[in-house]
């Protein structure tokens, strides 16, 4: 009896000790608002919300830490081992490769970081997730995070070469809608639809105002793939980095899916010298409304970007003004700017600017006092009161006319394939063969640009298709064009095919595009310039390296501004990507009333769309331009500065000398305006109160007197109804 007690208490003991050693097994790992639980295979089994007592993994799904991913297959961990003293986990894969990662606790997110993987096994990418999370209703897909109205759930990429989303041809995700309802009782979903469906895009990709197409509330467009609605459970967030020094044949992605596109085109990536080793990320979880508080935290501490005006962070709400979109003279313009209390312009009478190292300035001059004048003359007076003053650019689109195209074609231009030519060509002849077709068949840009371009040396050769039997001979083909001139060739030379934008230009590449930086900072220094507004911000994607193409350039951009004497540079531009969200103040894309019609106070079908992008990824949503009209009233521009204010909105306020003389209230509606942009630099609304003030159908009117503003509700047939004192909340 004895003896079969002892051996029962021994299995017990046993048990006791199997059970502690299998719970220990896994590592837990927090900061002031998350604890993080990683098993002992490598699997994140627990995201919970200190402050929410929430777990926001999904019951029963577990994510990898780090995953591996070579031609397209994930690779998994399988064991995973933590040294507590040096902060290293280890994860071992079934392809024999191990990860040295170090884990830092950071007071309020976790710092993960590969320092090693060996052996590489040909891997093409390291995966930071997908991390699956619970949370549905705020896809943060710019900046891989999830959010509802309690917890967030995010991962932010430490350094240029880990971006956004997992491994795609051309690390882009492409924008289309999906369907999500942010409400689903205010919002129901139709029986035809369901959560998560995809659609193309509106547009042939040449309308901007096209894209956007759907109205209804639960078409949700997406502008990125680093958080995506996983209907089964929540939303998933991922970042992933790239061997870039391995070339890489893709197809190219369009990244927007346009329903004119019909096929993607093939495209050898150049390699360039950049790793992902010391891939870097933080991991965070908090309260929403403390959600961009600790994102700022994670810049300051990892020395991230952080532009700022007026000693706050650009993406501080507080920061937030209108700008103005000028057209026509420019003698009132310091004038209106200071009237008006807004403290940036961008000029958009002066039309696209262009590269072009040949034409600096390419005929860019203002108009003062009926002379044209150089840009300089008139920044002296908008940098006295410090109003930043800058240009309309379409960023990396190198027109046909430009010196790096004629007469002698710059080697760095941006390539989709490159083969050689079988034999000798002199200046005259019209019969050239490759060596192989590489692609050559298909065409050449966007759908609605089919333009074919060889460079063959200096000489550039447009054609329209090659044979598809040996000899492979291009047909259609044109000698010296776009002003180079026809040479003589050896077989074996190089030709390559040059990418093409969708305006029949050509782009950078990922070197040149280096160079592009340094042209743009010594632009805006010498010009006096400290604002600048990228269009075409998508040129960054044709050389095929997505994110990472943006944050090459915009730190290329930034490090030379400073480096030059340059301070605060305000950025706008036509799109928000992962690669440029540091980097950017505003994004006022767009305009009229397909963004926001301020005279019947309703969003439009594109504004409804960035709004939900914009406001899910931490950055303010836009009314884009909009422009003063003759007929304007009073009310009709409180509607504009009281819903931008609801909204935490920017949008430019479009002037000219012309239209604003031509305007009866033109005094009346530059004091109204001020009196709100005045309310609005004294942070005398609350959260509640701007909640209410968002409502369509509500109007109002705002009174000053000293540091005191009197808000009144304002009437459909425009009498003036209850009224609030409000005071500066600073």
């Amino acid at each position: 009896m004895r003896k079969t007690i002892l051996l029962t208490h021994s299995w017990l003991l046993l048990f006791i000790t199997l059970f502690t050693s299998c719970e220990h097994r896994g590592f837990q790992f927090q900061t002031e608002y998350l604890k993080l639980y990683v098993n002992g295979s490598g699997y994140i089994d627990k995201i919970y919300g200190k402050k929410s007592k929430q777990d926001y993994c999904p019951k029963d799904l577990t994510s990898a830490l780090l995953a591996l991913e070579k031609a397209g297959q994930y690779i998994y961990p399988v064991s995973a081992k933590f040294d507590k003293e040096r902060k290293h986990m280890s994860l071992e894969y079934p392809n024999g490769s191990k990860a040295v990662l170090k884990v830092e606790e950071k007071g309020l997110y976790l710092r993960f970081e590969l320092l090693s993987l060996e052996p590489r096994n040909d891997v093409d990418n390291i995966v930071w997730g997908p991390y699956k999370t619970n949370i549905s209703k705020y896809i943060g897909e710019i900046i891989s995070v999830a959010r509802d109205d309690e917890y967030a759930v995010g991962i932010m990429a430490l350094d240029d070469n880990t971006t956004s989303g997992p491994p795609c041809d051309g690390d882009m995700g492409q924008g289309c809608y999906i369907i999500h309802s942010p409400d689903p009782d205010k919002y129901p979903i139709p029986p035809h639809l369901k959560e998560g469906q995809r659609f193309r895009i509106g547009g042939d990709g040449i309308n901007d105002v096209a894209f956007y197409s759907q109205p209804e509330e639960y078409f949700r467009f997406m502008n990125g793939n680093g958080a995506q609605l996983e209907p089964e459970y929540g939303i998933s967030i991922a970042l992933h980095s790239r061997d870039r020094k391995k070339p890489y044949t893709i197809r190219y992605p369009h990244f927007n899916d346009f329903p004119s596109v019909k096929a993607p085109r093939h495209m050898e990536l150049t390699p360039i010298d950049v790793d992902f080793i010391g891939s870097a990320i933080a991991f965070y979880a908090c309260p929403d409304e403390l959600g961009l508080d600790v994102i700022e935290r994670i810049v300051l501490n990892e020395g991230l970007p952080y532009p700022t005006v007026n000693g706050k962070w650009v993406k501080d709400p507080s920061s937030f003004k209108p700008d103005i979109a000028w057209w026509g003279v420019h003698d009132s313009l310091v004038s209106y700017a200071n009237q008006l209390n807004i403290k940036a312009v961008q000029d958009e009478g002066l039309g696209e600017y262009y590269v072009n190292p040949a034409d600096r300035w390419a005929g860019k001059m203002v108009t003062l006092n009926g002379e044209r004048k150089p840009i300089k003359e008139l920044t002296e007076q908008t940098n006295k009161y410090g109003i930043a003053y800058g240009l309309h650019t379409l960023t990396e689109f190198v027109q046909p006319h430009s010196s790096d195209v004629q007469p002698v074609p710059n080697d760095g231009l941006c390539t989709v394939l490159k083969t050689t030519i079988t034999q000798n060509i002199t200046l005259q002849d019209t019969i050239i063969c490759v060596s192989d077709t590489s692609y050559l068949n298909e065409r050449g840009g966007w759908d609605h640009n089919n333009t074919n371009v060889l460079k063959l040396g200096k000489e550039l050769i447009t054609y329209d298709g090659v044979s598809t039997t040996k000899p492979y001979m291009l047909k259609g083909i044109r000698r010296g064009a776009y002003g180079t001139n026809a040479m003589q060739h050896s077989a074996g030379d190089t030709i390559a095919k040059l990418q093409v934008n969708c305006y029949a230009g050509f782009v950078p590449g990922i070197e040149l595009q280096d160079e592009y930086a340094e042209f743009y900072a010594d632009l805006l220094v010498d010009g006096g310039m400290n604002y600048i507004d990228f269009d075409g911000f998508e040129s960054f994607t044709y050389q095929g390296h997505g994110q990472y193409s943006f944050k090459r350039f915009m730190r290329g951009l930034f490090d030379n501004f400073e480096q030059k004497g340059g301070d605060y540079l305000r950025v706008m531009g036509s799109c928000v990507f992962e690669g440029n969200w540091h980097y950017m103040s505003v994004c006022n894309i767009g305009g009229g009333s397909h963004m926001y019609d301020p005279v019947n106070n309703k969003w439009g079908i594109e504004g409804k769309d960035i709004r939900y992008s914009f406001m899910s990824n931490y950055f303010p949503c836009t009314f884009g331009i909009q422009n003063l009209k003759p007929d304007w009233t009073v009310q009709v521009i409180e509607n504009l500065q009281s819903k931008s204010i609801a909204w935490d909105a920017t949008y430019m306020l479009g002037l000219s000398q012309d239209v604003v003389e031509k305007n009866p209230q033109k005094y009346e509606i530059f004091k109204a305006f001020r009196v709100w942009e005045n309310a609005r630099e004294a942070n005398v609304f609350s959260s509640d109160l701007k909640k209410e003030m968002r409502k369509q159908e509500n109007k109002y009117h705002l009174e000053q007197a000293d540091d005191t503003w009197i808000l009144y509700t304002v009437s459909n047939s425009g009498e003036l109804g209850d009224a609030i004192i409000l005071s500066s909340r600073k």
